[in-house]
């Protein structure tokens, strides 16, 4: 049996017992991990495939070590006017190994929460009680405004992209103040959440740049960032 399940972003072609390096993921080494976006299963002449995902696959795996790849050189020039940039750049991996692959590992979970959709529809409230609720809705909307006046430009952050951005901001943590006295293990959880692409981003020094920056040292940041290597020291 094989399967084709998206992992941090990228596809993979996997058996049981297999060793794959995917992006770094968030959990420690030695966690077991699940993935549900199983794109298509094979069992011999058997194929299923997904739309895009199938409902109740799962694969599991384990988080065997944490490690980053070969260094990449990135050179960069332009003619005639003395720019030369030269960087290098090791990506952060993760070694995982294919425990098991089943094709309806999630169908337990779909039959607990049908009752909760039937209970959902008995308990409607009533005309009345829709219109008092009416207004709620309207200060909510009234009131978004001002968390988006507050919010910092988080990109200014190494490492934070529009897609990250996102995900901290909805999530609550729209400014550099939050990001500083957040633990980086919660905005890794926040990310990975929000998306499986988010998942390798590695959140160490987040909070010590979201700091710099709430305290307007724009230069020392500067100095910390050229230190880093995507976020990461």
């Amino acid at each position: 049996m094989y399967a084709i399940v998206e992992i941090a972003g990228q596809q993979f072609k996997v058996a049981k017992d297999q060793k794959v390096f995917v992006h770094r993921l968030a959990n420690d080494e030695g966690d077991k991990v699940d993935f549900d976006s199983v794109l298509l299963i094979g069992d011999g002449d058997d194929i299923t495939i997904g739309a895009p995902a199938i409902d109740g696959a799962l694969v599991g795996a384990k988080v065997l070590r944490h490690l980053k790849g070969d260094k990449v050189i990135v050179f960069k020039k332009k003619r005639r006017k003395g720019y030369r940039v030269k960087k290098g750049h090791r990506q952060a991996l993760s070694e995982i190994v294919i425990e098991s692959i089943t094709a309806s590992g999630a169908t337990k979970k779909a039959k607990k929460e049908a009752p909760k959709k039937e209970t959902a529809k008995k308990a409607e409230p009533k005309k009345e009680a829709a219109k008092k609720e009416a207004p709620k809705k309207e200060t909510a909307k009234k009131a978004a405004p001002k968390k988006s006046a507050k919010a910092d430009d988080l990109k200014k952050i190494e490492g934070v992209g529009p897609k990250a951005a996102e995900a901290l901001a909805n999530a609550g943590f729209e400014s550099f103040a939050k990001i500083a006295k957040a633990d980086p293990a919660k905005l890794s959880e926040v990310l990975s959440e929000a998306s499986s692409r988010l998942a390798h981003l590695v959140t160490d020094t987040w909070p010590e740049q979201a700091q710099l920056a709430a305290d307007g040292k724009w230069d020392e940041l500067k100095d910390l960032q050229d230190k880093l290597d995507g976020g990461r020291k």
